[in-house]
């Protein structure tokens, strides 16, 4: 079953979870799962709430939730950037499900390489050393899903978006995933993709924050008031306003680290 597929959501909603294993590089507890519905069968990732790391910034369980909420953006925008996610029991808690994404191997789209090996079309993000104390460049594709990806992540506010949190699909989608902490109150963005920094944003993307827009006024507003406090959706009214004032991709503010760490 691919994200964009009929049912989608049902499945995740009403399937039985069955664990399958454990993604070991996570920083919250993250299963790899079957989940089964009538005769329907896909993988999924569950996220139990009880398995989520205190952070000192945002509060103790609510990760689940955001990953929904953020979901919720991404489906009222039109975009379908983040896979079928929801919120509900499963064997080790209530916990967020989504579904597994299979992605395309040796094809990653960002990357860290010698200055040298940047290929056409790929924008460099920052250049620093390796640990040989070579010069290395953090890239990623410059391509058109990526950046409505640049976008959305700053209406989100996520704090983490990381190369490896951005999936290359085997059917050409491209998706992200890992949102637990996105949408504070607070400006907290950081993420690779900074390679369209202060460019005028593409048409898609204008389009896309309008929906956001409208959506928080009515039902979108109120799905999110689920997951999010009011303070937080008002700060994500407010960074749609302004993007859409500023009509171009937003800089760095300075006040919080740019790029997540480690970048993969």
């Amino acid at each position: 079953m691919r994200p964009g597929d009929e049912g989608a959501l049902d499945l995740l909603t009403r399937g039985r979870v069955e664990v399958e294993g454990r993604l070991v590089d996570a920083s919250n507890t993250t299963l790899f799962c079957r989940i089964a519905l009538d005769g329907v069968t896909a993988q999924c990732v569950y996220k139990p709430v009880r398995g989520e790391r205190p952070l000192w910034d945002f509060p103790d369980g609510t990760l689940a939730g955001r990953e929904v909420a953020t979901f919720l953006v991404s489906e009222a925008s039109g975009l379908g950037l983040v896979p079928p996610t929801v919120l509900r029991p499963g064997p080790f808690g209530p916990g967020m499900v989504q579904l597994w994404v299979e992605t395309r191997e040796d094809d990653d789209l960002v990357d860290i390489v010698a200055e040298e090996q940047v290929r056409p079309g790929w924008r460099g993000v920052l250049r620093a050393h390796d640990r040989f104390g070579e010069p290395a460049v953090l890239v990623h594709a410059d391509h058109p899903r990526m950046a409505l990806m640049a976008a959305f992540d700053a209406v989100v506010n996520n704090a983490d978006r990381k190369g490896g949190h951005v999936l290359h699909a085997v059917d050409g989608g491209v998706y992200g995933v890992d949102h637990g902490i996105c949408l504070h109150a607070e400006d907290k963005l950081r993420t690779v993709l900074w390679g369209w920094l202060g460019e005028p944003l593409p048409p898609e993307a204008v389009e896309a924050l309008r929906r956001v827009r409208s959506g928080l006024d009515g039902g979108l507003g109120e799905d999110l008031h689920g997951h999010l406090t009011r303070a937080e959706v008002r700060a994500l009214a407010e960074r749609v306003d302004k993007l859409l004032a500023a009509g171009v991709y937003p800089e760095p503010s300075g006040e919080w680290p740019a790029i997540p760490w480690p970048a993969f």
